[in-house]
């Protein structure tokens, strides 16, 4: 039963109207709207933070999906097909003679006077492609220098190294420093990775402290080079005094900084004028910082090493042979400390490279003194001429006044040259082959890097390797270049009486080399 109010209601209390239901449910949200957009303004915080905080707790999820990368941004699918030079055969056909004839004749013309001679052979078969004046003799400029490397790989071997040394001086607190062919001394500490300064002199004068420390040497020192090893003149009589004046070269001693270089970088400019002297006074430097904490002290000056009647005051060198310290064995003084040069491989591509005159001429001596004969010009040019006749190449028409290609009185064929370059890339004697990293890469490395760049001679950029030669009137290019059809080929151009700076000159033997590269000629 539903239950009913008993208390009365008076006839005389007022009426209440009625409530509208719409406006109190208006009334109502406005009240509870602070309240619901917190609320939302809470939710919407909470979503990102439930995304970071969520892995955390429940574990790593599935990532999200990402738009692919473009395709050049992805891997390969496959590998590219190889680029690049395909592997020579002996099957490739060998160029026509004529047709490569035709190709160079057109271009082998002296841009004004004088004229050029060549010779192309095919590598493997010594097939001449290409003849014209290839006997004649020729003044060859930097050339030589193949002759030469081929000479001190084969005299030396490729992986000798010359060693500088101290020895104990013949009084009490003498050193002697010993020149034993090291032109490319670093003045600091040896960097085993570099050709130049491969050897370096403050290396050297830290182990002589620890040598006069454990022998129990105090007070002071004095230092002494030896440059003995080298004999004759230490300028060549053929070289031009202006060269000699410009930079070109310097006179020859068996140890030097910077192959006989105030500055490793510089490449022209005035040369110290006694490098045994310049690099002994480097070294006193050096053992001076390194001997002060051990109580050493290094008197100034240095002296030349002499056998009979002890130390001579320092100055030039004599024009004749000095006698040399007594060797480190037998009795002989001993060795305090020594340093090694890099390679001979690695100094013969250096020079080759940077056609380095001074470095050349080292080479030819170091070859001299390997087999037993003196250090002199002399020596270097008959060393030269000795290898070449055992590896086989007729020499009886050369003339070789120098070994480095400074000299206006050298002769030599182009067909000489390019048996030359035929012996380093296909003949018998493997030791040759070092030298290939040596020669210039057209429109890249060396004294080619920067030709190669016109229209006319871009196809044998990277191709042509090849060893340059440059004299006021003498423009020389040996070396050798793979075909279009994989086929080594060897070739030599020289030119001579050529009009000085003549631009059309050098143009002529690039194209006439590209044409090579490019030559399918059947």
């Amino acid at each position: 039963m539903k239950e009913t109010s008993s208390q009365p209601v008076a006839d005389d209390a007022p009426l209440r109207p009625a409530k509208d239901p719409v406006k109190g449910r208006v009334t109502r949200l406005l009240k509870a709207w602070p309240e619901a957009l917190l609320l939302l303004l809470t939710v919407v915080l909470a979503i990102p933070v439930a995304m970071m905080a969520g892995p955390a707790f429940v574990g790593p999820g599935q990532p999200l999906s990402t738009p692919a990368p473009p395709a050049w941004q992805r891997p390969p699918a496959t590998l590219a097909p190889r680029q690049g030079l395909p592997p020579l055969q002996d099957s490739a056909p060998v160029p026509l003679p004529s047709a490569v004839s035709t190709q160079l004749e057109a271009l082998l013309k002296a841009d004004g006077g004088g004229g050029f001679t060549g010779l192309v052979q095919d590598a493997l078969t010594g097939q001449v492609l290409f003849d014209r004046g290839g006997s004649d003799n020729r003044i060859p400029a930097s050339n030589m220098k193949l002759l030469t490397a081929v000479a001190a790989l084969r005299a030396l071997g490729p992986d000798h190294r010359f060693s500088t040394r101290v020895l104990s001086g013949p009084a009490a607190g003498q050193v002697v420093l010993t020149g034993g062919g090291d032109v490319l001394l670093g003045a600091g500490d040896s960097m085993p990775a570099q050709v130049m300064g491969h050897a370096g002199l403050a290396t050297l004068a830290v182990s002589t402290v620890a040598a006069l420390k454990e022998k129990g040497t105090a007070g002071q020192v004095t230092v002494l080079v030896d440059d003995s090893l080298f004999s004759g003149p230490a300028l060549n009589p053929a070289w031009a005094q202006g060269d000699v004046e410009a930079g070109e070269q310097a006179p020859l001693f068996p140890l030097a900084l910077n192959s006989a270089r105030f500055d490793p970088v510089a490449t022209t400019g005035p040369r110290p004028q006694d490098s045994a002297v310049t690099a002994a006074q480097a070294f006193a430097a050096q053992l001076k910082a390194a001997g002060a904490a051990a109580g050493l002290s290094v008197t100034d000056g240095v002296a030349r090493f002499q056998a009979s009647s002890g130390p001579a005051p320092s100055g030039p060198a004599s024009s004749g042979p000095a006698p040399s310290a007594p060797a480190a064995d037998g009795g002989g003084p001993a060795v305090l400390a020594e340093v090694q040069s890099a390679t001979v491989s690695q100094q013969v591509d250096l020079m080759l490279q940077t056609s380095d005159n001074y470095l050349a001429e080292i080479l030819g001596r170091m070859s001299a003194v390997a087999a037993g004969q003196p250090g002199s010009n002399t020596g270097a040019t008959e060393a030269v001429r000795k290898q070449l006749t055992e590896l086989g190449i007729p020499t009886d028409t050369m003339r070789l006044a120098d070994v480095c290609g400074l000299a206006l009185d050298n002769q030599v064929s182009a067909r000489q040259f390019a048996e030359v370059v035929r012996a380093i890339t296909s003949g018998t004697d493997t030791r040759l082959r070092t030298a290939l990293a040596g020669f210039p890469v057209a429109g890249l490395t060396g004294t080619l890097g920067a030709r190669y760049g016109d229209n006319a001679t871009a196809r044998g950029a990277g191709l042509v390797r090849a060893k340059t030669g440059t004299l006021n009137s003498v423009i020389a290019l040996s070396g050798y270049v793979v075909d279009a059809d994989s086929r080594l080929l060897v070739f030599s151009f020289i030119g001579n009486g050529l009009t000085p700076g003549a631009a059309g000159n050098k143009e002529a033997l690039d194209r006439a080399a590209t044409a090579l590269a490019a030559c399918g000629c059947r």
